[in-house]
């Protein structure tokens, strides 16, 4: 695919000011009905979205409706920026954002306070889903530096409300939820909102049947003008048997065209659900300060309980027990379709995470120049339990789905529990230079200290480290409602040395790999447009395992040590526009991208793109009223090419696919009846919607088919 010249992307960047200025000149829209919820500042910041020097997306609760979407994996439908990771239904969500891996332990937060994403997220209860792009560090101790992902919870609103939601997806799934919110006392200064969910899980996906539900309860109190407590809890559950990869076969890539999307590998008659179990619950006090100051105090506690278990492809003629005329394939299927198959088995998983953050904000005037200041310290603990687990040899699966295998469930092999300690102190500071031009600071210094220890007592690590992560902007507006801003930042992830003797450093702790990412923007906001293109560029350090001299590869002990060795950058330019007109809108954005690794001692490493990282994506979602209260929508997807392994040998061919709705919005006295229905990939396309290469080993997911679904949504 030909890369794009400077010159057509100056003529993008034209067009783009062009169009979302003529939008501006668009005639105002009326907007009726009940208020919808607020989230608040994002990335920490109160400014508005289109004021902040950096690309940060909401996605409110009622868009994600729209779009049929009930997982964090599906955020891949709507934003150019995030791609999916891995992402097998039944299975926690996985995401790529600017082509870089989010780590699902540290670069999710719920309510600003960091969880475990190792699990599934239930958004029943969720008011909005936010993205912060890029540079992480500002936000987090510790984190790949793709970006955060934060989920809003429901709040009581301030008027008392109901809705009620039931839906049906093809295949067999069928869904219902109530959200009620309501005030309480003479001054209606207590406020409780309780969400329900449950649904039966039967999508068009074989051997995947399961079931789901949430129980969550917010309450607030008002103590005083200046007083707000509130309080929360959630409860959810899901079980059900998570979708085996197909993979490459052999040194081909199989025709997505010819294979039936709804064969799930995973279909053994010893298959068992995989089920997580999950508590939530947080303690907020906000307090307002003399002089426009405000503190807050939040406590949240996450604790995760799951049965991992899986009936894994993996290879063909890596094990003793198997074998293929002496060939070898410990990274893909065989030529033939068929694959080595092991029972996958690690129940009773602990992962427990309890964090209190401790802020104040407030404005301070300091050589003549206004600051909006924040200072607060963060301390979050984190410790996972788990079991002995099984990971056996159970015999050689097919493509096809048609092997039968026996169960190998014993616990043969170890797991590695796992303790941290963080404490962070962090501040932020917006600093009005002028009227027009701001500067933008954030600083946070994190003491971090880790443990490991394999279940039977060995490969112990201990160690400790200190991290600062810089960031600053510079934001000016050139008119009214335009922003132009440069922004650097740093992010920091922290890692051991595996506790393995054929490490000379084993067990010792590694230096901090310090990413930075740079980033130019153009951004604009008013109550009928939002956009912006940004031009960006991340610069990642990367591990690598170097064979030592006198030896030929990792496997004899003191044969290798782990150390960083060049990096991985990621260089891209970003538009996206949110274009609201009377009767209709268009939310879209684009992404293109160049990933390239640079600096390694291995010539042969370098200019290597990352596995499983589109080079071009697009994503748009139109709506447009038809008739009083009906509306049409169109949802469109393009990824392009990427890549199912390392060495770039595979390519994987560029898919788009289109969904089309209709949602009718119908008055029944004080009632609102919203009726949605959609088709999903609406001329189902046949193709691996991802390429992951996970564990070593290149794994492919074919697109949804044909889906249709369709909900009634009451409020009252």
């Amino acid at each position: 695919m030909a890369r794009p010249s400077p010159s057509s992307l100056a003529a993008a960047a034209a067009l783009l000011a062009t169009q979302l200025a003529a939008a501006q000149t668009l005639p105002a829209v009326s907007v009726t009905g009940k208020a919808t919820e607020t989230a608040p500042g994002l990335a920490g910041f109160s400014d508005p979205p289109a004021r902040l020097p950096m690309q940060a997306l909401s996605l409110s609760a009622e868009r994600l409706a729209d779009a049929g979407i009930s997982q964090l994996s599906g955020l891949t439908q709507l934003d150019a920026s995030v791609s999916d990771s891995y992402n097998a239904v039944g299975y926690w969500s996985q995401l790529k954002v600017r082509g870089f891996d989010l780590d699902n332990r540290f670069n999710l937060r719920r309510d600003g306070l960091p969880i475990n994403g190792e699990t599934v997220l239930s958004l029943a209860n969720k008011a909005a889903v936010e993205v912060l792009k890029g540079s992480s560090g500002m936000q987090a101790g510790t984190s790949a530096p793709s970006g955060l992902v934060n989920l809003v919870v429901k709040r009581p609103l301030a008027d008392d409300a109901t809705t009620l939601t039931v839906g049906a997806i093809q295949g067999g799934t069928v869904e219902a939820s109530v959200d009620h919110s309501q005030r309480f006392g003479t001054s209606r200064e207590f406020g409780l909102r309780v969400n329900l969910a449950a649904a039966h899980l039967d999508p068009t996906l074989h051997n995947a049947r399961g079931h789901s539900h949430t129980a969550a309860m917010a309450a607030d109190w008002r103590v005083s003008a200046d007083t707000l407590v509130e309080a929360e809890v959630e409860l959810n559950r899901q079980s059900q048997p998570s979708q085996d990869g197909f993979s490459l076969l052999g040194n081909t890539l199989p025709d997505a065209r010819r294979i039936d999307p709804n064969i799930n590998l995973n279909n053994q008659p010893w298959t068992l659900p995989v089920v997580f179990t999950n508590t939530h619950a947080s303690l907020r006090v906000q307090q307002k300060l003399a002089g426009d100051w405000r503190a807050q105090a939040h406590l949240g506690i996450q604790r995760l309980r799951t049965d991992d278990r899986n009936a894994f492809g993996f290879g063909l003629d890596c094990n003793e027990n198997s074998t293929f005329d002496g060939a070898y394939y410990c990274d893909r299927y065989g030529p033939d379709g068929r694959f080595d198959l092991y029972d996958f088995r690690s129940e009773n998983e602990h992962r427990d995470t309890t964090a209190l953050d401790v802020s104040a904000s407030g404005p301070v005037q300091l050589a003549g120049l206004r600051h909006e200041l924040t200072v607060g310290g963060l301390t979050s603990q984190y410790r996972s339990r788990f079991q002995r687990q099984a990971y056996n040899f159970a015999g050689i699966g097919n493509i096809d789905g048609s092997a039968v295998t026996a169960p190998n469930p014993a616990l043969t092999g170890e797991n590695t529990n796992r303790d941290e300690r963080s404490n962070e102190l962090y501040m932020r500071d917006r600093v009005a230079i002028s009227a027009s031009t701001s500067a933008w600071l954030g600083l946070r210094h994190t003491r971090l200290h880790r443990e490991s220890v394999r279940t039977d007592g060995s490969r112990a690590t201990d160690y400790s480290q200190g991290v600062t992560t810089p960031w600053v902007a510079l934001s000016h507006a050139i008119a009214a409602d335009w922003l132009v801003y440069a922004s650097w930042g740093q992010g920091v992830e922290s890692e051991v040395a595996p506790g393995r003797d054929r490490y000379i450093n084993q067990g010792q702790s590694l230096p901090a790999l310090k990413s930075r990412q740079t980033e130019l923007g153009l951004k604009t906001g008013t109550q009928r447009v939002e956009g912006s293109l940004t031009v960006f560029d991340v610069r990642r350090p990367a591990w690598r395992d170097i064979v030592l001299p006198a030896f030929s590869d990792c496997s004899d002990k003191s044969s290798c040590e782990r150390r960083i060795d060049g990096y991985a950058r990621h260089r891209g330019v970003e538009a996206s526009a949110d274009l609201k007109w009377s009767g209709g809108g268009l939310f879209a954005s684009a992404q293109k991208l160049r990933a390239r690794r640079e600096g390694s001692t291995d010539a042969a490493l370098n200019g290597l793109t990352p596995p499983n990282v589109p080079e071009t994506t697009l994503k748009a979602q139109l709506r447009q009223d038809l008739l009083p209260g009906l509306q049409a929508q169109l949802g469109l997807q393009h990824e392009g090419r990427r890549y199912a392994t390392p060495d770039n040998t595979i390519p994987v061919p560029a898919w788009t696919v289109a969904d089309a709705g209709l949602r009718y919005t119908q008055l029944q006295g004080q009632q609102t009846w919203i009726w949605r229905a959609a088709i999903d990939n609406l001329t189902n396309r046949r193709a691996w919607r991802e390429a992951p290469w996970q564990f070593e080993h290149s794994y492919l997911y074919p697109l949804a088919p044909r889906t249709l679904r369709a909900s009634l949504e009451v409020r009252l």
